[in-house]
């Protein structure tokens, strides 16, 4: 660490770590969502990653960035090491750059296996030190990023909050937009953009392309359907600011807008998900209802206190209530909202997802975003995988 460095760190050991958004105060919880748009946006029409470095400051061993706020950054022209907060991490393990990881925030060291990406890396991050804490109001410890000594840190935090951290770390500190929806043109944008940063352009580019290919085969499956020929569809037991029953449900779904999902929920008051009134789930009565697999308790709970209810609703007649893995389980995972969006068109558009695989399916994509082909096994034996709901268990 160099002496301005040293210098910093002394004297920020005096001063008052600064809040930000939360990072999440259990695994159950997600952090407040965003608006999303009402339908799937194309990734990215072109996945080369645009040129940032300044030819005379990349032979000078540095070079500009324009991050995703429109900030312009100085930042070593081959970066080595990084440390990644708040929507950032997972993007960083997609990436397959862990490696370059030199501090995490503690609330990224969890057991929770919906939490694929952190799960998976809990030993190695364990090791690292602690950037930021999230025991209440999320803070970020200055001292501490100093003394990790990162060549850049990548957030999804706002501009100010950007300025500030890099104001009293004196490392540069380059932004993506906050809360992200998968299958956007801003997530693919953000992830080459990081790959960029990182020096790993063509597997930012590979994943683009891996999320467009599967994209286009949804959009294709469905492409003939008319809204009469599409089911009522709920998706309740959502997870926002903690886990819900059936009456917490989301009005945009990144599995259901990539599928054409007659989504009943999509013209309630909200940005993307709220708790409404169980009366207004009796009076859509929807076809098939689909449930964030960790919130499934509650729901059980709910229906033992109230069975009358549930036994007014057509998909509880009909044995058409499943349960999927939590897709926006403290950060919106990629992986787990296309493999939701297969399962999801398995049963609502069955003659049209036949010859789909989902175990096959499952393994090609937790392989290509986690490196684990083998994932579902262990969402399954944690009770978090696929399947019919019986709420009388």
């Amino acid at each position: 660490m160099n002496s301005t460095k040293r210098l910093l760190a002394v004297l920020l050991a005096l001063t008052m770590v600064f809040g930000m958004a939360a990072c999440g105060s259990s695994d159950s919880g997600a952090k407040q969502e965003s608006p999303a748009p009402a339908s799937v946006e194309p990734a990215v029409e072109n996945t080369e990653a645009p040129e940032t470095a300044e030819p005379a400051e990349e032979a000078a061993g540095t070079r500009v960035v324009t991050d995703m706020l429109g900030r312009e950054v100085k930042i070593p022209a081959k970066v080595k090491t990084i440390v990644p907060i708040e929507d950032v991490p997972i993007m960083v393990c997609y990436l397959g750059i862990t490696d370059m990881i030199v501090g995490i925030e503690d609330c990224e060291i969890t057991e929770n296996p919906i939490r694929i990406y952190a799960v998976s890396h809990t030993e190695e991050w364990s090791a690292l030190p602690v950037v930021g804490t999230s025991a209440g109001e999320f803070a970020f410890y200055p001292e501490q990023l100093i003394e990790a000594d990162p060549d850049v840190i990548i957030t999804s935090t706002s501009a100010e909050i950007a300025d500030d951290i890099q104001r009293q770390t004196a490392i540069p500190v380059v932004c993506v937009p906050s809360s992200m929806k998968p299958f956007t043109q801003e997530y693919a944008d953000s992830l080459l953009f990081i790959a960029d940063v990182c020096g790993c352009e063509e597997r930012g580019r590979e994943l683009v392309d891996y999320i467009n290919n599967n994209l286009a085969d949804l959009a294709e499956r469905v492409s003939g359907l008319d809204d009469s020929q599409k089911p009522k569809v709920l998706g309740g037991a959502a997870t926002f600011r903690g886990g819900h029953s059936i009456d917490g449900v989301y009005k945009i779904y990144p599995a259901f807008n990539a599928l054409g999902i007659n989504n009943v929920a999509k013209d309630i008051e909200a940005k993307s998900t709220a708790l409404v009134d169980k009366e207004m789930i009796l009076e859509w009565d929807p076809d098939i209802i689909f449930l964030d697999a960790s919130n499934v308790h509650l729901v059980r709970d709910d229906y033992a206190e109230n069975p009358d209810f549930f036994a007014q609703l057509q998909a509880f007649q009909n044995g058409k209530i499943y349960q999927m893995p939590n897709y926006n389980s403290h950060v919106y995972n990629v992986d787990v909202s296309l493999l939701n969006a297969y399962y999801i068109g398995s049963l609502v558009y069955p003659e049209l997802f036949a010859d789909v695989d989902l175990e096959a399916k499952a393994a090609e994509i937790f392989d290509m975003f986690d490196g684990m082909p083998d994932y579902l096994n262990v969402l399954t034996e944690a009770g978090y995988g696929y399947g019919q709901v019986n709420l009388g268990e």
